[in-house]
């Protein structure tokens, strides 16, 4: 049974003893199991950059679907990363997209300078003599598409929720990631919101994957405050200033979508606040 799915069934077996009376034994394990925050990356980031860089590789099998044929690289027991998803993309077109393990690893730098926390630990490495790109293996969660569509948060969570998704939508825009589909978000028993797969973000153009209704503020503050020379400082090695163009090209095309949705609702309800 998937971590997920158990910690699902944990909070069931919690409400069932809460309504009927039942003295069913649950474990602090169990409890954990139940609230766990996967991203147990942030704050460490650097020592998990160099985990997924030297881990050893124990086993490396095809994970079954995806274009680009990915891996499940498993490494030796005993530390915080059990696996990564190892993408050896050679940069190029695959099924009319352009794909390249680059930019999956440029998508969890650029979350990380803009303090998103959302995109997991992403480094280059070499495994088997090729060249890709090494993607923390994040558990416990589960994909949208896994859980049948976008899960419906309890109460006390629907506000951080709405928040998550409109943050999430923004990165989506900003990276021009043209593959945001429901296996490429997830949610952990905590309801936090990870994305993966980002092969075929950073293309060129000022297109944007979502209809932009609202921003964050913390975040969209950090957004405006790009610029050519600190996007080339995160990002040159991973991305061409051709890219690196489109992204403040999307940036400035935000901007103006802001400034309506501003004047046609009022800044309270374009410009969100996070309570966290």
């Amino acid at each position: 049974m998937g971590s997920f799915r158990r910690a699902l069934m944990v909070m069931a077996v919690l409400l069932l003893t809460l309504q009927v009376g039942e003295s069913t034994p649950v474990t602090a394990a169990d409890d954990a199991v139940a609230t766990a925050d996967a991203r147990t990356w942030l704050g460490r980031e650097a020592e998990f950059e160099r985990l997924l860089t030297a881990a050893k590789v124990i086993t490396l099998e095809p994970i079954g679907k995806g274009v680009t044929r990915p891996f499940r690289a498993s490494v030796e027991p005993g530390g915080p990363i059990e696996a990564f998803a190892w993408k050896p993309i050679t940069p190029g077109y695959y099924s009319r997209f352009y794909e390249s393990y680059k930019s999956e690893v440029a998508a969890y730098e650029l979350d990380k300078f803009l303090g998103l926390g959302m995109v997991p630990v992403k480094v280059r490495r070499e495994v088997d003599g090729a060249l890709g790109a090494a993607c923390m293996w994040v558990s416990p969660a589960q994909t949208f598409h896994e859980l049948g569509g976008a899960p419906s948060p309890p109460a006390e969570e629907s506000e951080r929720w709405g928040i998550q998704l409109t943050r999430a939508k923004m990165f989506d825009n900003l990276i021009n990631n043209l593959d945001p589909n429901l296996g490429n978000w997830m949610v952990d028993p905590a309801w936090n919101i990870i994305l993966i797969d980002h092969s075929r973000a950073f293309t060129v153009g000022s297109r944007m994957v979502h209809d932009l209704k609202r921003v964050e503020r913390g975040l969209w503050e950090r957004v405006l405050e790009l610029d050519e020379d600190s996007l080339v400082d995160v990002l040159g090695d991973w991305v061409s200033k051709g890219q690196i163009k489109s992204i403040l090209k999307r940036r400035d095309r935000m901007v103006g979508i802001v400034a309506d949705l501003v004047a046609e609702h009022g800044e309270a309800v374009a410009i969100v606040e996070a309570a966290d």
